[in-house]
This record gives structure tokens, C-alpha cells and sequence, in this order.
């Protein structure tokens, strides 16, 4: 079957597409595609005819291949090789749909062969996909983002693709397409803010987007987006949400991120929004968020000072019980917090963080335990009196129960010391250096 639509295709110049036609609805089939790689001539035809003249046979041949991209098959993506340029010198063609399909049968062979990407370099697939992020149209622009998404995840593109996008254009108007999202179409702008993920990952890419003062701009539209979920039906939004949260958060956990963290509590009252508006129906998001504040809050103090004036930390209490992950990214922000010294632990204290604190001390898992312990340590050494009201709710019969948990019998030992020994400065001086490998 699949020889005889192949000499179809080859002998029927006047009804040629209408075999085309047939060859693609084959090729959807896994099978038929290996198949039809291994005829002689079968791949060499279909490219004489993606390079026709005639447009609408130009066209069926283009979906023929598109079929074959999609193979799962490396060996069937490398077949395909002999297409690769003729593919990026149409991408500045005329017809937004076949320049689409181009796209996507890029984005397709990339994803399956090495072989292919290292052949599309030197072919220039950078400056041809820099030239395409300046359409106007959205369909193309999302294919180009998917295109760029693909080959940014490949395991060489540190080394030998992210340098050659960073020297190119494509990162500012891959920011200006992201940022422009709200306005114009989420659906480039979530591939494009994908694509700033994967460079932002790759670490010494950072100075280079920072420079494009890419903080400040995902932080405004981060805002934006709080303000549009607020106001209307936000079904979709979480999907440009997601990558915009990691690369924030991502970007200010670099060492050179510190410079660029922004000072504007709006970003705050932003997650918090994002958190309330996501966390039944898409509670995936919260663990980003989460993430984000935990990097912001790390190092300067502004932005533990804006929860605390905001009133943000009960609302971030209520998050404690959503899961492991989360519980941990809570309790990692409230040592943030508690690091700062006794003002900030008073407050702390005041916002009874204490009950829930000790409700967290009676669950089964080690690791959300032992974040809780170094609160509590951070708390009893800043501020005595929540020592004092530990003992007095019974905190420390409850935290007896894991000195048998072998990871955590040392911080438990050194609580229990702390909080049970009389108030004054020498105990809590020599608890301090009992705790030296606390944390």
C-alpha cells in the first residue's frame, strides 16, 4: 500500500494531490511512516514536491512531512534531514499557514534527532527564527516559540545553542512578546516565557537577561496578571502564570539576582492574589509562588518587612495544611523571616504562628518536622517568651515523641534544652552554640 501511493504521488501529475491527500491520512499511522523512510526515493520525492511551484501541491507535501515529524522515530526525523533547509527558507514566506506548518515540522524533527539540530545550526536556524519573532502574527509567533522551546531543552543547548540566542535579538523581543501577553494573545506568550525559563536555567545566561531588565518587566506584568484574575474569568492564565513565576524565582536565586530584586510590595499583594485565586482549581501554581517569595525574602529584609506591615503571614499560615511541598516553602519563608532577628520573631509570635506550629510537630514526616524545629529554634532564640508558651501548650511532651527519629534526635535534644531550661541569657547564649550544626 504504501508503494503504491508513493507512485501515485510520482506518475499522477494531474491528480498528484488528491495521492497526497491519501499519503498523509497513511502517515499518521506510526508503521507507515517507517516504512515509507525506508523506500528508495520516497523522502527525495516528497521534498520535490514541498519545493513545487504549484501551491497547493506545495501544500500537501508540506503536511505529508508535517505527519512524518511527528515520529516518535529518530531514525525516521533524520530521513527527514534533506528537508531542513528548505524548511527555514520558507519560514519568510507569504502564506501565515504554511510558514506555521514549516514551524511546527521543525519543532517536531528537533525534538526527535541531534542529528537534525546539529545540521539546522550551521544552517542558521538562529538568525532565521530571529528574523520570524518580528511578525505580526500570533499563529506564526507561537510556532516560532515552540520551534525555540524545543531546541533551548536540548541537552546541548547550553554549550551550543543558548550563547548563540543570547548574541542574537531574539531574547528582547521574546521579553516584549511575554510581557505583551495580557494584550495580544497568551498563547505565544506562554511558549516565549518557556524559552526565558530554559535560558534562565542555564546559569551564566542570567547577567545577559538581567541586563534587559527582565525582573522588573515580569514583575509588572506578574501584576497585571493578579489584577486581571481579580476582575474577570481568568481560564487559561495560569499557563503563561506558571513559567513567568519560575523564572523570577529562578533569576533572584542566581547570585546575581540580588542586584535586580525589585523593592515593590505590589509584587507581594500580587502572589497572595495569585495563591487565594488558584489554589482550588489550579493549586500547582502555589508551590511557584511559594518559591518566588521564598527568594525574596532570603537575603534583604524589605520584602519581610512588607509581609509583616501588609498582614500577609496569616494568609500564609492557611497554606501550611495544603500538602508536603507546600508546607516546607511555608515554613522556609517564616525562617526568613524569623532570621531577621527578635522584631520580626516577636511579630511572628504575635500572628500565632505557634498553634499551627505544633500542629505540624505531631505529623509522621521527618522533613516537615525538622523545618519546624529550625523555626522554633530561630523563634526561642529571638524571642524567649515564645519558649515560654511552647512549654506552656505542651510543645515539648509533643516534639518528645521523635527523639527516636534518628535525623532529628540532635535538634529535638537542643529544643528541649532551650525551652525547658530556667529563662536568662546564658541559656539561650549556650543554646546557641550548642545549635552550630543546626542548621
Amino acid at each position: 500500500q504504501v508503494s503504491e501511493l508513493l507512485r501515485g504521488v510520482q506518475r499522477s501529475s494531474e491528480d498528484r494531490r488528491r495521492w497526497l491527500r491519501r499519503l498523509r491520512q497513511a502517515l499518521q499511522n506510526k508503521e507507515t511512516q517507517q516504512q515509507f523512510v525506508r523506500l528508495d526515493g520516497s523522502v527525495r520525492t516528497l521534498v520535490g514536491l514541498f519545493t513545487s511551484s504549484l501551491a497547493d501541491v506545495q501544500m500537501e507535501a508540506a503536511h505529508c512531512l508535517h505527519e512524518l515529524s511527528h515520529s516518535s522515530d529518530a531514525a525516521v526525523a533524520e530521513a527527514c534531514m534533506p528537508v531542513t533547509s528548505y524548511l527555514l527558507t520558507y519560514l519568510s514566506g507569504h502564506s501565515i499557514e504554511f510558514t506555521e506548518l514549516c514551524l511546527y515540522t521543525l519543532g517536531n524533527l528537533v525534538v526527535e534527532s541531534e542529528a537534525v539540530r546539529k545540521q539546522l545550526l550551521p544552517q542558521g536556524i538562529i538568525p532565521v527564527l530571529a528574523s520570524c519573532i518580528q511578525s505580526p502574527h500570533e499563529a506564526v509567533l507561537e510556532g516560532l516559540g515552540y520551534v525555540l522551546s524545543q531546541l533551548l531543552q536540548a541537552k546541548e543547548a547550553p554549550a551550543e545553542i543558548i550563547p548563540l540566542v543570547l548574541d542574537s535579538v531574539l531574547p528582547r523581543h521574546m521579553l516584549r512578546v511575554v510581557c505583551s501577553g495580557l494584550k495580544f494573545g497568551t498563547g505565544a506568550a506562554v511558549e516565549f516565557a518557556w524559552c526565558l525559563h530554559y535560558i534562565v536555567c542555564s546559569h551564566p545566561a542570567n547577567v545577559e537577561l538581567m541586563s534587559l531588565g527582565t525582573v522588573p518587566a515580569l514583575t509588572l506584568l506578574l501584576c497585571d496578571i493578579a489584577s486581571e484574575i481579580s476582575q474577570s474569568d481568568s481560564e487559561g492564565l495560569e499557563l503563561l502564570t506558571c513559567p513567568v513565576l519560575r523564572c523570577l524565582g529562578n533569576l533572584l536565586a542566581d547570585e546575581t539576582g540580588c542586584e535586580g530584586q525589585p523593592q515593590d510590595e505590589r509584587l507581594l499583594v500580587a502572589l497572595f492574589i495569585v495563591m487565594e485565586s488558584y489554589l482550588q482549581q489550579h493549586s500547582f501554581i502555589i508551590p511557584e509562588c511559594l518559591w518566588l517569595l521564598n527568594n525574596l525574602t532570603a537575603d534583604q529584609p524589605f520584602f519581610c518587612s512588607a509581609l509583616l506591615f501588609l498582614d500577609l503571614v496569616p494568609a500564609l499560615l492557611q497554606l501550611l495544611p495544603c500538602s508536603q511541598t507546600v508546607s516546607m516553602l511555608v515554613l522556609t519563608v517564616l525562617c526568613n523571616i524569623a532570621e531577621k532577628g527578635p522584631a520580626y520573631c516577636q511579630q511572628l509570635h504575635q500572628q500565632a504562628a505557634l498553634p499551627l506550629l505544633l500542629g505540624l510537630l505531631t505529623l509522621p514526616d521527618p522533613e516537615v518536622v525538622g523545618q519546624c524545629l529550625e523555626l522554633l529554634h530561630l523563634l526561642f532564640l529571638h524571642w524567649p517568651q515564645a519558649a515560654v508558651d511552647f512549654v506552656r501548650h505542651g510543645g515539648h511532651q509533643i516534639i518528645e515523641q521523635h527523639q527516636n527519629t534518628p535525623e532529628l534526635q540532635e535538634r529535638v535534644q537542643v529544643l528541649l534544652d532551650m525551652a525547658l531550661q530556667p529563662r536568662g541569657a546564658s541559656a539561650f547564649s549556650s543554646s546557641s552554640a550548642a545549635l552550630s550544626t543546626f542548621s
